[in-house]
């Protein structure tokens, strides 16, 4: 997703999820991938989810874990620092790290080892990073996931939706949700988990990846 990560980082960039999906649909060409496996994870599940409704990406099977997908999404803090993006980014560095440290530890259930909530903050700070965490989240508009919604009853291949049972970013009901309106979608709730799933209990979701994906093979 660039704009996250080790991706570049720059002012005026456009990191919506309309821009995201686009762009994952053109790589998978660039790639020549006609039908992949997807793994897709919060903003990435709204990616998948509009790539393949929106732009015709196709895929063999999609795995779509604690993904925005449903309105409303986003808690109080997200919207308030998407509606002043602009002040938040004049932090000074110390009150933006200790901010960002924060807002990471709470997605996790069980808490996160500190070198791995160092490598998840690292990307967010310094210049370019304290900007590109703010302008993503003044991008997070629902409009982009209101636009696709409707649209779960059509998807026809093998969906798993996996779904941390502490999540307290996401609700487990959204997933109960979900997975209702996709058709044949299964729903496998992942115990002691908050959002970040991969994080708090990476050996039974790789598990439940796995099964799943084996299966669609």
């Amino acid at each position: 997703m660039p704009g996250y990560g080790a991706s570049e980082m720059s002012v005026g960039q456009d990191v919506s999820l309309a821009a995201q999906g686009r762009v994952f649909t053109e790589l998978l060409a660039h790639w020549g991938l006609e039908e992949p496996l997807v793994v897709a994870h919060d903003f990435g599940g709204a990616v998948s989810l509009r790539a393949h409704l929106l732009h015709g990406a196709r895929y063999r099977a999609l795995a779509l874990v604690d993904p925005v997908a449903l309105a409303p999404w986003g808690s109080p803090f997200f919207r308030l620092v998407g509606e002043h993006s602009e002040v938040f980014e004049q932090l000074p560095p110390a009150l933006h790290h200790a901010l960002v440290r924060e807002y990471v530890t709470s997605a996790s259930s069980p808490g996160l080892h500190p070198a791995v909530l160092d490598r998840l903050v690292r990307p967010w700070l310094g210049d370019p990073g304290q900007a590109a965490f703010y302008r993503q989240i003044a991008q997070a508009d629902q409009l982009y996931t209101d636009e696709v919604q409707d649209q779960y009853g059509e998807i026809g291949i093998p969906t798993l939706v996996c779904w941390g049972q502490d999540d307290t970013w996401i609700p487990m009901a959204k997933g109960r949700e979900l997975a209702a309106r996709i058709p044949g979608a299964r729903l496998e709730p992942i115990a002691g988990a908050g959002h970040l799933v991969q994080e708090d209990a990476p050996a039974e979701l790789t598990a439940a990846l796995i099964a799943f994906l084996q299966y669609t093979r």
